[in-house]
């Protein structure tokens, strides 16, 4: 990936733990990294193919001085995430926030902290066998795309497949979307078990009826192995409710363990 870099950017802002340094402000130098895709410009000559340094060096300035925070983590953070929503080409961002003479009572040149944030690709599945299936599932889209820092990008058909695991139950509608989020995994995972609470999920037998059912299937090429999150999902290559409809959006997906795509996988399991 192409990088454009804005290197130490002085700012006058109020920044600080302590009242004073709110109060009476200092200089914060910013080093920013942007990553994005730099050929279209520099085929065109065009700037509005690429990403306008001098317009993101004001919007950081602008933001460090319209907002307060006591913490140099959270003011890069918050701006890390504020460049990557309101940047169209940006991919990933790098900052560095360096604050010169911090007050801890001994001498040093500057404190600062580094950070690197991005987009990501997600797919989730999801399912319903109870109620108003079709609408659980839409609400559950909408619901995710309203999400701060989400965005859907694409969703499969919706389809009927018979219940997994617990059989003596109704039928299931399932599908899957392709998400671009800002969000790390264990957070997404929050987002998703709060819009199952908001469905009335009942987490009562396992596989058993659910109002909403979503899993995280992929997280970019992300292998992770805890004792309450799988990325890939532990039984995804197992399940045809899953593999067709994410078949449906990406095909070509491979699996960051077996590197087999999505379709290999459907037509074993077939």
């Amino acid at each position: 990936m192409d990088k454009i870099t804005i290197k130490n950017l002085e700012v006058f802002a109020h920044h600080g733990v302590f009242p004073e340094e709110n109060a009476l402000g200092q200089k914060f130098i910013i080093t920013a990294h942007l990553y994005t895709d730099t050929r279209a410009a520099g085929k065109t000559d065009e700037l509005s193919s690429s990403i306008d340094y001098g317009e993101l060096s004001r919007q950081i300035e602008h933001f460090l001085t319209t907002h307060t925070f006591k913490l140099l983590e959270c003011a890069a953070e918050s701006l890390a995430e504020t460049l990557l929503l309101q940047t169209p080409r940006l991919k990933k961002v790098c900052l560095k926030l360096k604050k010169p003479w911090a007050p801890v009572g001994l001498p040093l040149e500057t404190v600062s902290v580094e950070i690197e944030r991005g987009w990501h690709t997600a797919y989730i599945a999801l399912g319903s066998n109870m109620g108003d299936k079709e609408n659980f599932l839409k609400q559950a889209v909408n619901a995710l795309h309203t999400t701060p820092s989400c965005e859907v990008i694409q969703v499969s058909s919706f389809l009927s497949t018979k219940p997994y695991g617990v059989t003596d139950q109704d039928d299931f509608l399932n599908g899957c979307l392709k998400l671009r989020t800002l969000l790390p995994p264990r957070e997404l995972l929050e987002v998703l078990h709060r819009i199952e609470q908001e469905a009335k999920r009942e987490r009562i037998i396992h596989w058993g009826p659910r109002t909403l059912d979503l899993d995280i299937i992929f997280y970019d090429n992300l292998i992770l192995e805890d004792d309450d999150l799988c990325i890939p999902h532990v039984d995804m290559h197992r399940r045809e409710f899953v593999l067709k409809p994410l078949h449906e959006i990406a095909p070509y997906k491979h699996h960051p363990c077996t590197h087999k795509t999505v379709r290999e996988m459907l037509e074993e399991l077939s």
